[in-house]
């Protein structure tokens, strides 16, 4: 079982995608992400397999929830910094999560 105390270890922040493109050297179906996560954070990159629902034209301007303080990871040629999240719909694809309403870019989940 996990403790709040491990919860509070993850840094989930919310941010706005400022740059998507796709990323072909990647092993599966994936995009670079650029996202803002305002002054404190800001902008970092992520590789995200989220081809199947998702566009890059319809990516910008999106809020999404990442954990900003992983280590960055080396995918292929490409430094990921943050792990955007997500969960699965019926098929196993990822379906992004967001908050409901705009809120300012770099709010922490809690």
């Amino acid at each position: 079982m996990a403790t709040i105390d491990d919860f509070h270890l993850l840094d989930i922040r919310v941010g706005t995608i400022v740059a998507a493109e796709p990323f072909p050297k990647a092993r599966k179906p994936a995009f670079k992400l650029r996202i803002d996560f305002g002054a404190e954070i800001g902008v970092k990159q992520s590789s995200a397999q989220i081809t199947v629902h998702y566009t890059p034209e319809a990516l910008l301007g999106r809020q999404v929830m990442a954990v900003v303080n992983f280590p960055p990871r080396q995918i292929g040629p490409f430094i990921s910094e943050v792990l955007t999240l997500g969960v699965p719909d019926a098929q196993g694809e990822v379906v992004l999560l967001h908050p409901d309403q705009a809120v300012p870019d770099g709010g922490r989940l809690f």
